[in-house]
């Protein structure tokens, strides 16, 4: 027969373990179409499930931690104009187009809650869109860290590409995967960039989609709680 410091010894070690469990952060998947037309964007509310009526558009549809996350697109350039096409097995993409250097992508997002953060997305660009692209990440929105000084972007459709993103199949080829690092764990606001490095500027397209921010939930107070009172009945009994 088990003795009592085991049995409280296995229930500890389940609630600790359904606690601290990975789980998505926030997620992006783009389940509406943003407003398209000139100007950072997105802006406007959704009215498409899963995210709540009348919530920004731009905010995270899944996840722990979706209220107050955004995503948004900067670029230099009046011309840039935004779309959102089919996406990387989704309905659809956040797009848009004329590209400089130091244009970016951007989410911004809570982490309270959760550590050991990773961060994975779909990017692709047309035949004249920006190919090279730096990921940065920042806890106040100012100081950025170079997560990836240099990664390239493919070519989605026309010659040599390696597949065209539809909305019903998805391509594993345009994913890419990052640990954020332990300067990140449980921070109130943590912002990712993917920023263009091209030299010159790219009349062209970039999309993205499925931005995920995935972590290991932090045990709750009464789970560690418990492993003192583990702690101590294992102690009693040996005495």
């Amino acid at each position: 027969m088990k003795n009592l410091s085991s049995i409280v010894a296995a229930g500890v070690v389940a609630a600790v373990s359904t606690s601290a469990s990975a789980a998505v952060v926030v997620g992006w998947t783009m389940p509406t179409a943003f407003p398209t037309g000139a100007g950072t964007v997105p802006t406007g509310t959704s009215y498409v499930p899963p995210m709540a009526v009348g919530a920004p558009a731009g905010q995270a549809d899944q996840g722990a931690n979706i209220a107050g996350s955004e995503i948004k697109s900067v670029h230099a350039l009046a011309a840039a104009t935004y779309t959102s096409p089919a996406g990387n097995g989704s309905q659809y993409a956040f797009s848009s187009n004329n590209w400089s250097s130091g244009d970016y992508y951007q989410v911004s997002f809570s982490a309270a809650g959760f550590t050991e953060l990773s961060v994975s997305w779909d990017q692709a660009r047309s035949s004249t869109g920006p190919a090279s692209f730096t990921l940065l990440a920042s806890t106040d929105g100012i100081n950025f860290t170079t997560l990836l000084a240099s990664y390239t972007v493919l070519q989605s459709g026309g010659g040599g590409a390696p597949g065209t993103w539809s909305s019903t199949t998805y391509n594993p080829i345009y994913t890419l995967t990052q640990a954020l690092g332990a300067g990140f764990d449980n921070a109130s606001t943590v912002t990712i960039r993917f920023q263009s490095t091209v030299t010159a500027a790219a009349s062209g397209s970039s999309r993205i989609d499925n931005v995920f921010v995935n972590g290991t939930a932090v045990p709750a107070p009464g789970a560690l709680a418990l492993l003192g009172v583990a702690g101590l009945v294992g102690s009693r009994r040996r005495r």
